[in-house]
């Protein structure tokens, strides 16, 4: 089989201030990216990425749409070098900027939607009631006991299905605090809360859901110019209307990430890039099997890096 390429983009808590300055520096095509940011939402995301602050850049209504301007650069300064992926994936969040890449997705829409999915996400659960939690190494035949142990009455279910070895799960703050004590007990090497804003990928999210439907619908979803696997189902989209569809379901659903890795890995994908800030999405590819090799793309050194591994 012919070995291909995926780019895989990242979602939340890969954001830093300092993001994607390197590359509007470096790349015209993508400081016109931020430039197209800036007017489209009508204040300075640019300088938010490039100078922070970090406690503004970490709001979800304000980091959702940083990501995807600096996914979206980064991936135009791999295009202008020559780069086409044969599948993209975007980690949550991420799903937006691999649709921006794959041609379905204005890059301006994609921002308008994402900032408009933070806000709805933040106010969908009161601060308080919900939380997440990583689950490291807690054997898999034992997730699914664990929620049902620690659920009493209350919501608690997998999130981000990351890799073999790493859960995220989210729900009511008490089931999420009980579910670590119930992994510790089952055999997790570590179960810790995660300092995030909202239980994000989980029933809680509904409200969010329903209010980002009518703004999915009312915007254009092209075509594919290369198929999307998709956190939803973890599946190929080619079509704007599964695309749109995808978005709408993944909010209270999980990030099926490990099986679209595996479905990747079985397509003949042999190499990934992670396009954007950070190298969460590289670091979950070790221990994958088939493996995947990955590199990261977030500044202009890495373009570099990437013609030399092109020639390995």
């Amino acid at each position: 089989m012919i070995s291909k390429i995926a780019f895989l983009f990242p979602g939340q808590g890969s954001q830093f201030a300092g993001m994607g300055k390197g590359l509007a520096a470096a790349f015209p095509s993508a400081r016109r990216v931020f430039e197209e940011a800036d007017d489209a939402l009508g204040f300075a995301l640019s300088r938010l990425c490039f100078e922070g602050p970090e406690e503004q850049l970490r709001l979800t209504e304000n980091q959702q749409p940083a990501l995807v301007a600096v996914s979206t650069a980064a991936f135009v300064a791999l295009r202008d070098a020559g780069w086409r992926p044969d599948y993209v994936a975007g980690h949550s969040l991420g799903e937006y900027s691999a649709l921006v890449a794959a041609g379905s997705l204005r890059f301006a829409d994609a921002l308008q939607l994402v900032r408009k999915r933070g806000q709805y996400m933040q106010s969908a659960v009161p601060e308080g009631v919900g939380a997440m939690a990583a689950l490291v190494r807690l054997p898999p035949e034992k997730l699914q006991t664990v929620l049902e142990q620690a659920a009493q009455g209350e919501i608690v279910t997998a999130a981000n299905l990351n890799s073999p070895d790493q859960v995220a799960i989210a729900g009511h703050a008490a089931a999420v605090r009980r579910a670590i004590d119930f992994a510790k007990a089952a055999g997790a090497r570590r179960a810790i809360l995660l300092p995030v804003s909202a239980p994000f990928h989980c029933p809680l999210m509904q409200p969010a859901q329903e209010r980002l439907r009518p703004e999915l619908d009312a915007t254009e979803f092209r075509d594919l110019d290369f198929p999307l696997i998709n956190n939803w189902a973890a599946r190929e989209v080619r079509s704007g209307a599964e695309a749109r569809e995808g978005l709408y379901q993944q909010v209270p659903n999980p990030v099926r990430w490990v099986d679209s890795m595996r479905y990747l890995a079985s397509q003949g994908v042999s190499r990934a890039i992670e396009v954007g800030p950070g190298a969460v999405l590289t670091g979950l590819l070790r221990g994958l099997a088939p493996p995947i090799e990955g590199l990261r793309c977030g500044d202009p050194a890495d373009v570099e890096k990437l013609a030399r591994w092109a020639t390995v």
